[in-house]
């Protein structure tokens, strides 16, 4: 008899259904593209998913070869879960769904977390405008709930990122969230956000100006 969760269907899209297409899977992944992430930190961003559902879907990733479990070392500590080169496939597969579904109308009130406002970003940063030019910006997120830092690197009309620093950035870009994602997405200006004190930029501001005008909001479909 087939697994009840499986399409027993096998085409490629069925088969990787069954590996990630139960709930909360594909965003347990996405918390982990950045870098690896304690349980703590997973459940803080995926906070509408009880434990017991979350701790499930870590106990199928695993098992299916996308997610690894360690206990890390200082400064994270403690158990921290991983994406496997299986798992990091899945970028891609990620950014294009973030990319697609970017042109839904929005119907949640929820506040986008870190890791899901930096895929938002490269889902929506245009590889024309990314062309021809390589830059480090590092986005210091001043949440007192989660503070964070996100280094951005482009490079060959591409735009990615990762968990922590990287060496000397072009630029540092800091502020709270409920600033960064107005800015970023168009609709309050960096000049005025700066001039307020709302921001700070470490570095070139030219550069972080020209990031963000690689970012072009996406039309609804």
């Amino acid at each position: 008899m087939p697994d009840r969760r499986s399409y027993g269907d096998p085409c490629g899209v069925a088969r990787a259904l069954d590996v990630v297409g139960e709930r909360w899977a594909l965003l347990v992944v996405r918390e982990l593209l950045l870098g690896p992430k304690r349980y703590t930190d997973l459940a803080r961003g995926l906070g509408a998913s009880s434990p017991t559902v979350l701790s499930q879907r870590l106990r199928d990733l695993e098992a299916a070869g996308i997610v690894t479990r360690s206990v890390a070392g200082p400064p994270v500590g403690g158990r921290v879960y991983a994406l496997t080169s299986r798992g990091r496939e899945l970028e891609d597969v990620l950014l294009a769904l973030g990319r697609w579904g970017s042109r839904t109308v929005q119907t949640s009130a929820g506040e986008l977390g870190t890791d899901a406002f930096v895929l938002a970003l490269r889902t929506v940063a245009d590889p024309a405008r990314l062309a021809g030019w390589s830059a480090r910006v590092e986005l210091a997120v001043d949440d007192p709930m989660a503070p964070d830092r996100v280094t951005l690197t482009v490079a060959d009309g591409r735009l990615s990122a990762v968990r922590g620093t990287t060496g000397a950035p072009d630029a540092v870009l800091s502020g709270a969230p409920a600033v960064l994602r107005p800015v970023a997405f168009g609709r309050r200006s960096l000049d005025d956000a700066l001039a307020a004190g709302d921001l700070r930029v470490d570095g070139d501001v030219e550069v972080v100006r020209r990031l963000l005008g690689t970012l072009v909001p996406p039309v609804p479909a």
